[in-house]
């Protein structure tokens, strides 16, 4: 799996990813949203470099210019609720793409740490010869991402997918190179230390979801 780590090189990124770590900051959620959807922007800037791209001639008021286009059709897909920021970021760069949605939570069946994965939700297109985009902004222990991964291509087989994640803990990097197929790209804003006791990125920032959109039961 190829990886790509974004914050390595100092950029306005870091101010962003600054704020939403921030408790003074993390609290006020508009803003929240507001800063995960730029960083989604700029991801979606680096991400577009090594996309396809086809030479076009446009037609402007004065004469003929030629440029280029993106060539592969985009298919974005956050996971559901937590990924939904993220998405609108793309989706203000990448606005003639596709969507597809799906959820996924982990489930506690006995009340304790153990969980697993359920993946419910979904309202997914044809994502057969495009290119996936899977949005989700924390990267935990992998599971909920490589759920999604295999329902995404039960019935279908993309060009090109990449998961992108704002932040990671090595633990879930590593159980995505062990489960995912070599040509996927993993695109990390952050990489972070570890996962504790419970599966919690540390030093992360909180749950993701609850920031952005509320507590929920």
């Amino acid at each position: 799996m190829k990886i790509h780590y974004i914050s390595e090189k100092n950029s306005v990124l870091n101010h962003f990813l600054g704020q939403i770590r921030n408790v003074n900051v993390q609290n006020d959620s508009m803003r929240f949203r507001r800063n995960i959807e730029r960083i989604g922007e700029i991801m979606a800037y680096e991400l577009s470099k090594i996309l396809p791209y086809k030479e076009v001639e446009i037609t402007t008021p004065l004469g003929i210019k030629k440029t280029t286009q993106i060539e592969t059709d985009l298919v974005l897909c956050p996971i559901l609720r937590a990924g939904l920021p993220l998405h609108n970021g793309f989706l203000n760069y990448f606005d003639h793409a596709e969507n597809s949605f799906v959820s996924a939570c982990r489930h506690h069946p006995n009340n304790d740490d153990e969980f697993e994965i359920l993946v419910e939700y979904q309202a997914i297109s044809d994502l057969n010869n495009k290119t996936v985009l899977l949005l989700d902004p924390m990267l935990a222990t992998g599971q909920s991402i490589v759920a999604v991964h295999k329902k995404l291509v039960e019935n279908a087989t993309p060009a090109e997918f990449h998961i992108v994640v704002v932040i990671a803990a090595p633990e879930g990097v590593a159980h995505l190179e062990e489960h995912l197929p070599e040509n996927c790209h993993l695109w990390i804003a952050s990489l972070d230390e570890k996962l504790n006791e419970k599966n919690y990125i540390v030093p992360g920032l909180g749950d993701a979801g609850d920031l952005a959109y509320g507590s929920k039961l």
